[in-house]
């Protein structure tokens, strides 16, 4: 069996040196949240023209609030998405040190 070992910069670091690591955590951030409002709408059986009546505001509007690509939601956005649903987002900081140590 080979030793295959790492080499060349972590996959942060390529993204750094592209110059989009920021955008392309933003758009996972907006992914993952967008997919857990889709799957609580779902579990609930809320379809998105129910959601976006309990939002108060337009299906484009929602439409655009779960598109990963529509970086303009605001957070309290979300939240109040996420508090229709019986939910709310728990978002926490972690030291960029320790978290790029535990990716390589």
């Amino acid at each position: 069996m080979k030793n295959n070992k790492h080499r060349g910069p972590s996959f942060d670091e390529f993204l750094e040196e592209e110059g989009i690591l920021e955008e392309v955590n933003a758009s996972a951030l907006k992914t993952i949240i967008a997919y857990h409002l889709k799957l609580h709408m779902e579990k609930n059986k809320i379809t998105q023209d129910q959601m976006a009546k309990l939002l108060k505001t337009s299906r484009p509007a929602l439409k655009r609030l779960l598109d990963p690509k529509n970086f303009s939601v605001t957070l309290l956005t979300f939240n109040r998405a996420a508090s229709v649903l019986g939910k709310r987002i728990n978002i926490n900081l972690v030291d960029q040190a320790r978290h790029q140590k535990s990716r390589k």
